[in-house]
C-alpha cells in the first residue's frame, strides 16, 4: 500500500498572476479560493492545439448500452434469488456489498456517461436510456443528475452552482475523524440531498417520466418478487456510496490531499492548487474509467473506452499531474489524515453557468463548444 494517496510532482510557485490582496479567503472559511479560470478549458485548448487528432475520439460508445443491459440483468437476477433471504443474513449483506454495490456503482457511472450523450447519438435516446439504467438503483435520480452534473462541469468550483462542493455547514460539523467517517459512510445521502439544498431544478417531463418509471418498476418488483428483492437493490445503492472501494472515486476526484494541501496552506493560499485528480488503477475497469478524471473534465465528449487513448496521445500534458493510486487508501487517508477534510476543495466566486430544463435536454450538450465533434453535432 502506498504511503500517500497522491503521487505528485507539483511545482510550487511563490506568486500567482494576481494581486496578493486577492488571495484572502472569503468569510474566514478554509476552502482554497481560486481567482483564475477553471483549468480544464485551458488545458483542453492546449491539447487540441498540440494534438488535434484527439477530436476524432469524441462521440458515442456503442458498447455502453450492452454493459448496462448486462448489469441491469445481473441485479434483477440477484434480487430475485435473494427474495426469500433474511435482510440481515450474511448471504444477503455479502451479496449486496460484493455484487450489488459494485453493480450499482457501475450503473451510477453508466448514468454519468449517458448524461454526456455518450451512449447514443440522439439526446432523447440518452435521456430515456438513463431512466432504464436507473431502475436497479431503486431511487429515481437520473433525470436530476444530468443538469446538476453538467453544471458541475461548466461551473467547476463555483460557489452556489457546483453542487459537488460540500457546504460550509458540512465542513464545520464534520471536521473530525468521526465526522469524516460519518461522511464517508453516508456520502451517497449527501450527494443525493445537497444539490436540492443549493438550488432547485424545474420539474420537467423527463423528471416525471423518471419518477413514474421507477415507481412502476418498484411496484412490479415487490408484487412479483417480494419486498426483499427491492430491499436488496436499495441496500446495494446505499453500500455503493458508502465504505466501498469503488466509492472512493467520489472523494478522489476533487478533494485536495496531503502534500498539496499543506503546501497551499503554508503559502497563505498563494500557490495554485490542482482542482481535479485522476486515479490509475484496476477499479477503472468496473467504473467506466471514471478514474481518468482530469482527462474526462478536459474532454467530456470522449467516452470511457477512449479516455486511455487520450491520455496516451496527450501524455506530455498528463504525466506530471498529481494522481491517486488507490481508492481504498483515499477513503482511509481522508478519514484519518488531519491535513485532509471537507474544507480541502477549490472554490471560486464567479464563472460558469447553470444547466437545466427540458429545452436543454432536447438540445443535448456540446461540451466542446465551437468544435465540430463527429457523431455528436
Amino acid at each position: 500500500m502506498p504511503s500517500t494517496a497522491v503521487t505528485t510532482t507539483l511545482q510550487v510557485s511563490s506568486e500567482l498572476d494576481l494581486p496578493k490582496e486577492k488571495s484572502a479567503r472569503f468569510d474566514g472559511d478554509q476552502f482554497f479560493w481560486s481567482y483564475t479560470e477553471e483549468p480544464h478549458r485551458t488545458r483542453r485548448q492546449a491539447i487540441i492545439k498540440a494534438h488535434p487528432e484527439v477530436i476524432k475520439l469524441c462521440g458515442p460508445e456503442p458498447l455502453t448500452k450492452y454493459f448496462v443491459f448486462a448489469v441491469v440483468a445481473l441485479q434483477l437476477i440477484c434480487a430475485v434469488l435473494l427474495r426469500n433471504s433474511p435482510v440481515l443474513s450474511l448471504r444477503f449483506i455479502a451479496t449486496s456489498y460484493i455484487i450489488g454495490a459494485t453493480a450499482n456503482q457501475n450503473l451510477f457511472l453508466a448514468i454519468h456517461e449517458i448524461s454526456h450523450n455518450l451512449a447514443f447519438k440522439a439526446p432523447l435516446a440518452n435521456r430515456l436510456f438513463a431512466v432504464f439504467a436507473n431502475l436497479p438503483i431503486g431511487i429515481p435520480y437520473s433525470a436530476a443528475f444530468r443538469p446538476y452534473h453538467l453544471t458541475h462541469h461548466k461551473s467547476l468550483g463555483v460557489d452556489g452552482l457546483d453542487t459537488d462542493l460540500p457546504t460550509p455547514l458540512e465542513a464545520i460539523f464534520l471536521d473530525s475523524i468521526l465526522g469524516k467517517a460519518f461522511f464517508c459512510t453516508f456520502q451517497i445521502l449527501f450527494y443525493a440531498l445537497r444539490p436540492m439544498m443549493v438550488y432547485k431544478l424545474p420539474l420537467t417531463q423527463i423528471h416525471l417520466f423518471n419518477i413514474i418509471a421507477q415507481i412502476a418498476f418498484n411496484t412490479l418488483l415487490v408484487r412479483y418478487a417480494g419486498v426483499k428483492a427491492l430491499a436488496y437493490l436499495i441496500m446495494s445503492s446505499f453500500l455503493a456510496g458508502s465504505l466501498h472501494p469503488c466509492a472512493g472515486h467520489f472523494i478522489a476526484e476533487h478533494y485536495v490531499f496531503e502534500q498539496i494541501s499543506r503546501i497551499a496552506k503554508d503559502s497563505g493560499n498563494l500557490v495554485p492548487v490542482p482542482e481535479t485528480f485522476s486515479y490509475y488503477g484496476p477499479l477503472n475497469m468496473l467504473t467506466y474509467n471514471v478514474g481518468l478524471h482530469n482527462e474526462h473534465h478536459d474532454f467530456p465528449a470522449i467516452p470511457w473506452t477512449r479516455l486511455p487513448v487520450l491520455r496516451e496521445i496527450a501524455k506530455d500534458f498528463y504525466a506530471d499531474l498529481p494522481h491517486h493510486k488507490s481508492w481504498t487508501w483515499v477513503i482511509w487517508q481522508f478519514i484519518w489524515d488531519q491535513e485532509v477534510g471537507l474544507w480541502c476543495r477549490v472554490k471560486r466566486k464567479e464563472g460558469g453557468r447553470k444547466v437545466g430544463g427540458w429545452r436543454e435536454d432536447e438540445l443535448g450538450s456540446n461540451e466542446l463548444k465551437g468544435i465540430r465533434i463527429p457523431g455528436v453535432q
